[in-house]
C-alpha cells in the first residue's frame, strides 16, 4: 500500500516538474500538442519569388510564441520547441555532409579561385514555422542556396567602373585603338578583390528572401578572401605588374603631351605679343604722319619728314645722294 502510494507521488512529482519550462532571454519557444502548434491568424511576409507556385509554396503561417521568462506549465502530451533568435555567424565553408577549407568558384575567365569569408544570420521570431517544420536543417539549406547565389555571381561578374585603362571616347575607333580597348580589359579576379564591398551588398539583398523560405534572417555577408591557385596567382602578378606599368606609361606620356602643347601654346603668345609690339610703333607712326597730312598738307609733311632726317645724318657715316629722273633728262 505504502509503495503503491510512493510510486503514485513519485510519478505526480515527476509530471509536475516536467511541465515546468522557462525560456531563457536569447531564446523563443514554441509549444506543439502532439506534434501540432498553435497558428494565428495572420500569414508571414511572403517570399519574392520569380515562380508561379512561389508565393503559395512559402505562405507559411505563424504561430504562438512564447517569449523569455519563467516558469511556464504544460501539458504532458505537449512538447516544447526553444530557438536561439541571437546572431549567430558561420564560416562560407561550413557543411556537415563534408569537410572543406574553402569554397570554389570558377570566374567568367574560367579560373578556378577559393572563396572564404563569414555570413552572420539570426533565426526570424515573426516566422518559426519555416524553421521549425519546413525543412530538417534550416541553416544547411540557407548556406547551399547562399553559395549558389555566390557562385553565379562570381561568375557573371564585371567591375562596375569600367574595365579598360583608356576610355573609348580618347580613342578614334580604328583597330588598333580597340585592340589595345581589348588588351586593357580587366582580370575578373582582379575585379572581384577591389569590389568585394559591393559584391557583399548583392549578396545581402539577394539572400533576403531566406527569411520567408526557411525563417533565417541574414544579417551581414563577409566574404574576405579570393584566393586563385599558386599557380594563376603568380601569372595575375604579373599580368598586374604589366597592367601598372603600361598605366604608368600612359600617365607619363599623357603629362608630357600636356607639357608639350602648354609650351607651344605658351611659345605661340609670346610670339604674337612680339609681333604686336614691333608693329605698334609703326601704326602710331602712320596714324600721326596720316594726321600732319591731313591739318597742315603735303608740305607740311615733307618739312616733318625734312626734321626728322636731321637725327638719322648726325648718326650716318656716309650719305649718298640720287638724282631724280627730272634732273638726268634735263627737265
Amino acid at each position: 500500500m505504502y509503495f503503491i502510494l510512493g510510486v503514485a507521488v513519485f510519478l505526480i512529482g515527476r509530471v509536475i516538474l516536467g511541465c515546468l519550462y522557462t525560456v531563457r532571454p536569447d531564446q523563443r519557444a514554441v509549444v506543439t500538442s502532439f506534434g501540432a502548434a498553435e497558428k494565428l491568424p495572420t500569414v508571414a511576409d511572403e517570399v519574392e519569388d520569380d515562380e508561379e507556385e512561389g508565393h503559395d509554396r512559402y505562405a507559411y503561417p505563424q504561430l504562438r510564441v512564447v517569449g523569455p521568462g519563467g516558469p511556464y506549465f504544460k501539458m504532458p502530451w505537449q512538447e516544447v520547441h526553444k530557438v536561439s533568435v541571437a546572431t549567430q555567424s558561420v564560416d562560407l565553408s561550413w557543411d556537415p555532409s563534408k569537410f572543406q577549407e574553402t569554397i570554389e568558384a570558377v570566374t567568367k575567365d574560367n579560373l578556378t579561385t577559393g572563396v572564404n569569408g563569414q555570413i552572420r544570420y539570426r533565426v526570424c521570431e515573426s516566422n518559426l514555422y519555416p524553421y521549425l517544420f519546413g525543412v530538417t536543417s534550416p541553416l544547411e539549406h540557407v548556406m547551399g542556396y547562399f553559395i549558389s547565389v555566390l557562385r553565379e555571381r562570381i561568375a557573371n561578374f564585371t567591375d562596375p567602373k569600367g574595365q579598360s585603362l583608356i576610355s573609348e571616347e580618347e580613342l578614334d575607333g580604328d583597330a588598333e585603338s580597340k585592340a589595345s580597348i581589348e588588351l586593357s580589359e580587366g582580370v575578373s579576379i582582379n575585379d572581384l578583390r577591389k569590389n568585394l564591398p559591393l559584391l557583399n551588398q548583392f549578396m545581402e539583398e539577394q539572400c533576403r528572401n531566406t527569411t520567408a523560405r526557411y525563417g533565417i534572417e541574414l544579417d551581414a555577408a563577409l566574404i574576405t578572401e579570393i584566393d586563385p591557385p599558386s599557380e594563376v596567382d603568380r601569372a595575375l602578378s604579373a599580368i598586374n605588374s604589366t597592367r601598372n606599368q603600361v598605366a604608368a606609361d600612359i600617365s607619363t606620356a599623357r603629362a608630357d603631351s600636356e607639357q608639350q602643347i602648354t609650351m607651344s601654346a605658351r611659345a605661340v603668345e609670346i610670339a604674337s605679343n612680339n609681333a604686336q609690339a614691333e608693329v605698334a610703333p609703326l601704326r602710331e607712326l602712320a596714324k600721326t604722319l596720316a594726321a600732319i597730312k591731313q591739318e597742315g598738307g603735303s608740305d607740311c609733311l615733307k618739312a616733318y619728314l625734312r626734321n626728322l632726317r636731321v637725327p638719322l645724318f648726325r648718326r650716318a657715316n656716309r650719305v649718298v645722294q640720287t638724282m631724280s629722273s627730272n634732273v638726268k633728262t634735263g627737265g
